[in-house]
């Protein structure tokens, strides 16, 4: 399927890997423009070598950190204006509400609300005015089935998520979405992070802890990241105009709930 957005222009955050580094790959298979965004410039200038060998699209790169004001200036000095926007932020740490202070709240709000924020109010009237945009916010499945002990990123995305759905409403008609995709456990290095952190916690492996948590899973195995970057790629499609305002939920049918 040809999605109809050969070269547009993409901002694509937290990109040097993971999810948004598969949201980059997708994009440029498609032809879009893409630049890249993350905070160490190594990595990210390799990712960008790495996606101008795929084309047919094409990638450039700047090291910012979308969470500062500086990092954001940064970006919309070398590139202006863009058609599509996908915004992807590491979340903030796990732990005991009890101990976090106003430093940790605000922290984990800046990247995972407000700098979200920020990028869409930078884009979203330019978008308006050429009558095309697609912005998608990748936040965690936590918005829909907040975990314990996940309390700083239950909170900040689920701020973000409430903000997207008013403003959503009001854009639609001159031709921009917005959307939210929810990641559940998908195979990425922050993921195996997690399950060395936790096997370290319980005097285990982290292959056993991988392996306990593939076994709980209704798919028996963990979401590939490519998966989740083509999901993105087809909501910042021309034929996604009518997806707007949505929790795209991409967990392998781990949520318990019918709505």
């Amino acid at each position: 399927m040809d999605l109809g957005i050969s070269g547009r222009k993409a901002l694509v955050c937290g990109a040097s890997s993971g999810l948004g580094l598969a949201c980059a790959t997708a994009l440029v298979r498609e032809g879009v423009q893409v630049v890249i965004v993350a905070r160490t410039e190594g990595p990210l200038r390799e990712a960008a070598e790495r996606l101008n060998a795929l084309g047919p699209g094409r990638a450039e790169w700047v090291a910012a950190d979308v969470a500062s004001a500086e990092g954001r200036a940064r970006i919309f000095a070398a590139h202006p204006d863009f058609d599509i926007v996908v915004t992807n932020a590491g979340g903030p740490p796990p732990g005991d509400f009890r101990q976090w202070q106003r430093e940790d709240w605000i922290k984990a709000l800046d990247a995972n609300m407000l700098a979200p924020i920020e990028l869409i109010k930078a884009t979203l009237d330019g978008m308006m005015a050429r009558g095309f945009g697609r912005i998608v916010n990748i936040t965690s499945s936590a918005v829909k089935a907040p975990v314990d002990g996940l309390g700083l990123s239950n909170g900040a995305r689920s701020g973000l998520t409430g903000f997207v759905a008013g403003l959503a409403r009001s854009t639609v008609a001159r031709g921009v979405t917005i959307n939210n995709v929810l990641p559940g456990t998908f195979d990425t290095a922050r993921l195996a992070g997690n399950f060395e952190a936790q096997a370290r916690r319980e005097g285990s492996t982290a292959e056993a802890v991988r392996a306990a948590r593939i076994a709980r899973h209704p798919a028996r195995r963990l979401g590939q990241p490519e998966e989740l970057g083509n999901t993105c790629a087809y909501l910042c499609s021309v034929h996604a105009g009518y997806i707007n305002g949505q929790n795209v939920l991409l967990d392998g049918g781990s949520y318990p709930g019918t709505f």
